[in-house]
């Protein structure tokens, strides 16, 4: 294993003056150090990563971190800033930058020390000692644990024991527990973040850190992303209170059911540790307890500290889109292996090859139709299952693991009778309200160990089952039959119309739920495919690479209408844009949102609407420009982008240019009212 971090990847005098400008020059010592393969697609990665989340930390501390598919070895470059740089933290500004970079497949063994370095930044001993380090050398050997007062990296399972040993040994809490005469209060904890690198375990070790301080008892469960190691259910059910400081979902949420519970982002774990513990203690005095019903969406408000703790009774439009964007999540990635399969089929064999005979029975190794004909099939063997694993995933939203196998039926069903992707919308709806109805009803002791695995997975079939087939399948079949219908009459100012909507919502909150909603409508047509929904595929891809390719025109046609950090911003985005993610324009609409999310959904609602007129068609679900050959009508597709760019770059640049304009005016005429000969200062 190369060593995490060596003095080639230290800069004691980062003079970087951005975050992304101190990412790009750790990244450079990354690449020199033959750590990171593509520079900019690397920092392409940083920012998707910080766009989700600032990864600023109170006490002067920034970790930008991700996983990425240009790093071929886990690595950490250290920077230290005598000025202090802005990594989004409520204290200000951090002076000791640590930039992390993660494999795609990272082991378990290199996470360990990622996560062991993320719970060392919470010791100000460490801390102080990186400050005061006199050279790179000494500074590095100081990350890698070489000094005799820093303690070795360890198995994580081993440390993870050792920890929960620690939290909860008879030493814990030993003030608290002796002056009350009593056992300590005992709190419950999982931590987890988007790449389960650092803020996991940051979290994980402050609260477990104030747990002690305070005399309480505190067990904390890491969902990281190399799996997690259930807390014993015993610890469990002994507690008083559970913490959740998550921005992801919690995994398995019904360990928790019965318990008085603080939902928090993983921030806040970090930050005030001693805040959520009181707040717990007093939920558990009033005697308050949570209704965890759904896994739900996972990500936290935007600066991850946002008390969650009322998400269950969040307002049921907000449950219902959290429940069906559960099930989106996880039906995607069968529409991508699928879609892509199917299309670079029709790329080497034409679209007869959908007609191709069973390749079990007839294949030539030789023959390019063979290969066609399997990929084409490995692919609709994929798209099967879009509808069944909607369903399944939202009944699992709704009601947790006891959902999926009625949910699954219901799916399944919803095709044998031909209702298709509304079938499974309402399939999935259905087993969770059922499964959710028979979880109210009281049961005897004896039998709680066989409700989740026997008892509600057959009555919720059964129920759900009788309800696709004789009540509600065949109107919902005859709704989807007349949807088909209209889509491939679609033609003319209706195609355009449709056009218009779908570019609008996906460029309105750009990866958010009304995007997710057309992409949604998209792929779901894409399970039995007709003309109008390979239309609508098309139409909705397009509209989507608009905002990070207008903000990456624009950055780079006025310059000086953008800060130095939005410019390095837009060069990432073209990357992208062209790579239909859409999510590469929140930087941009998070600072200006007034002018940048009405230009880009003006621009995608030109793409759109073209796309439709130029009756393009697309059978793969992603890709942007690299699966253009696959798309029909290639050169007027690539058209409709290209418009819709430029419309959108013309408005933000005309905005913020007049925004610019004002402030001139405005000096100049009070310069004149004065008799000041100054030159006005511009925004």
């Amino acid at each position: 294993m190369s060593e995490l971090i060596t003095a080639e990847l230290v800069d004691l005098d980062l003079s970087a003056a951005t975050k992304d400008a101190a990412a790009r020059s750790l990244a450079e010592r990354m690449v020199a150090a033959h750590r990171v393969t593509d520079l900019d697609g690397f920092l392409a990665d940083v920012a998707a990563r910080e766009a989700q989340m600032p990864t600023g930390l109170d006490g002067g501390i920034g970790i930008p971190h991700c996983r990425s598919e240009h790093v071929n070895a886990p690595t950490l470059a250290f920077g230290r800033s005598a000025a202090g740089i802005d990594f989004g933290a409520a204290d200000g500004p951090a002076d000791l930058i640590f930039l992390i970079a993660a494999p795609a497949g990272a082991d378990d063994d290199h996470l360990t020390i990622l996560s062991g370095l993320a719970r060392r930044l919470m010791d100000p001993e460490f801390t102080a000692a990186l400050r005061a380090g006199t050279g790179p050398a000494a500074v590095a050997g100081l990350i890698r644990g070489e000094e005799p007062a820093e303690e070795p990296a360890v198995d994580e399972e081993q440390a993870e024991d050792e920890a929960q040993a620690e939290n909860t040994g008879p030493e814990a809490g030993t003030a608290g527990a002796e002056a009350a005469g009593s056992l300590p209060f005992r709190i419950v904890a999982v931590t987890s973040c988007p790449t389960g690198i650092a803020h996991t375990y940051m979290a994980a070790e402050s609260l477990a850190a104030a747990g002690r301080e305070a005399g309480v008892e505190v067990t904390v469960e890491t969902q990281g992303s190399g799996g997690f190691k259930k807390l014993d259910p015993a610890v469990i059910s002994a507690a008083d209170a559970v913490i959740w400081a998550h921005d992801v979902e919690v995994r398995e949420k019904s360990r928790f059911r019965g318990k008085p519970l603080v939902d928090v982002g993983v921030k806040a774990g970090i930050n005030r540790p001693a805040e959520l513990i009181a707040e717990a203690r007093r939920k558990a005095e009033r005697g308050e307890i949570a209704v965890v019903s759904e896994p739900g969406g996972g990500k936290g408000s935007g600066d991850g500290e946002a008390d969650r703790s009322g998400a269950d009774h969040a307002h049921f439009g907000v449950r219902l889109r959290t429940y069906l964007m559960s099930g989106v999540s996880y039906m995607v990635p069968f529409v991508a292996a699928g879609g892509l399969l199917i299309a670079l089929s029709f790329a080497i064999g034409g679209y007869e090859t959908a007609g191709a005979k069973s390749v079990a029975d007839h294949f030539v190794w030789a023959e390019a139709d063979s290969w066609a004909a399997l990929l084409n099939q490995i692919g609709s063997a994929a798209f099967a299952f879009l509808v069944p694993v909607l369903a399944g995933y939202i009944a699992y939203g709704m009601a947790d693991r006891p959902a999926l196998v009625p949910g699954f039926v219901g799916g399944s069903i919803a095709l044998t009778v031909n209702a298709g992707f509304l079938g499974g919308l309402v399939a999935g709806l259905l087993a969770g309200a059922v499964v959710m109805a028979i979880q109210q009803v009281p049961v005897h002791a004896t039998l709680r160990g066989i409700m989740p695995v026997l008892v509600i997975p057959l009555i919720a079939s059964a129920v759900v089952g009788f309800l696709m087939f004789i009540v509600v399948g065949k109107p919902i079949a005859s709704l989807q039959n007349a949807l088909t219908d209209w889509l491939n009459g679609l033609s003319g100012s209706n195609a355009v119309i449709l056009g218009v909507v779908l570019g609008l919502m996906m460029c309105f909150d750009m990866g958010g739920p009304l995007n997710k909603v057309a992409y949604a409508f998209a792929v779901g047509g894409l399970a039995d495919p007709t003309d109008g929904s390979l239309k609508v595929m098309a139409a909705v891809m397009a509209a989507g690479m608009v905002p990070p390719l207008a903000m990456a025109l624009a950055t780079t046609v006025r310059r000086k209408l953008f800060t130095k950090t939005e410019r390095e911003n837009g060069r990432a985005a073209w990357v992208l844009g062209a790579s239909f993610i859409t999510e590469g324009a929140i930087p941009f609409a998070a600072a200006d949102p007034l002018r940048v999310i009405p230009s880009v959904m003006a621009g995608g609602a030109v793409t759109g609407a073209l796309s439709m007129a130029f009756g393009a068609t697309l059978r793969a679900p992603h890709g942007g420009v690299f699966v253009v050959p696959l798309i029909g009508q290639p050169l007027l597709y690539l058209l409709a982008i290209a418009a819709g760019t430029l419309v959108a770059t013309a408005l933000v640049v005309l905005l913020k240019g007049a925004r610019r304009a004002a402030p001139d005016r405005a000096g100049e005429a009070g310069a004149a009212g004065s008799g000041d000969s100054r030159v006005p200062v511009t925004a």
